[in-house]
């Protein structure tokens, strides 16, 4: 088997109690000619100790300031040197003989965008793990990605040559910048290629950038689809600025139309009935999808 190159680059940032099962996770796959790049963003926790403790089998580490994320992502990529590349999390996990399989992908394909499903997960603090699956291929080819993110970032690599043709990872964003990209990537035509695989376990937890975004995240989404696709860009500022809580009246009508249709008959239905003026050219999919990027 021909083994190309794949260069993975791990950010971090005080993520010490999870980034020794991310190192394990892309160690233990024991890939023949892999690169591996660790850009720690000056951690004050034991995230240094940590990397120092495998730093034999890293091709390069540093612990230094960045401006975020995307700037120490980039930063990785400017020194890889791999026909394949991606950036795995510092709170994320491979799931194991993933490079292998992907560099089997990429020989028969060539050029693209490859990325699979994705297991995400939660420990609670009672010791009960909550666990749930994905279906990309499936999303992907049904909802166009202008509308909805539908690409597991940890699940997804590409080959050097669609990084150089899209560019590098905005620095201005903080929260959407791989979806930015990816939108990119499309606009250029790059091929993308879903696959029928778990490639990756995705760690939920509380300081989890995603679930803490909160506004920001949502305004930064925002410019997002002012960029790509403004008739989902005013769909998502109606969604963000709504008030769900029916009013007395509303939810009495709502009941008894319940009782007439069943369950056809969604809040996401009864809203497209009640401010038709505002959403009568959005299906009730479009909007459920649009919430679900809140």
């Amino acid at each position: 088997m021909n083994y190309p190159k794949i260069s993975i680059v791990t950010p971090s940032y005080n993520q010490g109690q999870y980034l020794e099962d991310t190192i394990l996770s892309v160690l233990g796959q024991r890939y023949p000619n892999l690169e591996y790049l660790i850009y720690d963003a000056a951690s004050t926790d034991n995230s240094v100790e940590i990397i120092k403790k495998y730093e034999k089998e890293l091709t390069y580490w540093v612990s230094e300031k960045d401006k975020g994320q995307a700037d120490a992502i980039n930063k990785g990529f400017n020194r890889a040197t791999g026909e394949i590349l991606m950036w795995l999390n510092s709170d994320d996990v491979l799931m194991p003989n993933i490079l292998n399989f992907i560099a089997t992908q990429y020989n028969e394909k060539g050029d693209g965008i490859y990325f699979g499903n994705c297991l995400h997960f939660e420990e609670k603090n009672n010791g009960i793990l909550v666990a749930r699956g994905s279906n990309v291929a499936a999303s992907f080819n049904s909802i166009p990605l202008e509308l909805a993110d539908t690409i597991i970032q940890p699940s997804s690599f590409w080959s050097r040559k669609v990084w150089f043709e899209t560019g590098i990872l905005n620095i201005d964003l903080n929260f959407g910048f791989d979806w930015e990209w990816f939108l990119r990537a499309k606009q250029n035509n790059i091929s993308f290629y879903p696959l029928h695989k778990s490639i990756s376990l995705y760690r939920i937890h509380e300081e989890h950038k995603s679930g803490v975004g909160g506004r920001k995240r949502q305004e930064e989404l925002l410019k997002i689809y002012k960029l790509y696709n403004n008739r989902y860009a005013n769909l998502y500022e109606y969604i963000i600025n709504e008030n769900f809580s029916f009013s007395l009246g509303e939810r009495v009508v709502f009941r008894v139309l319940k009782l007439i249709y069943g369950k056809q008959l969604t809040r996401t239905h009864f809203l497209r009935k009640i401010k038709s003026k505002k959403y009568k050219e959005y299906t009730a999919r479009e909007i459920d999808i649009i919430k679900s990027m809140l």
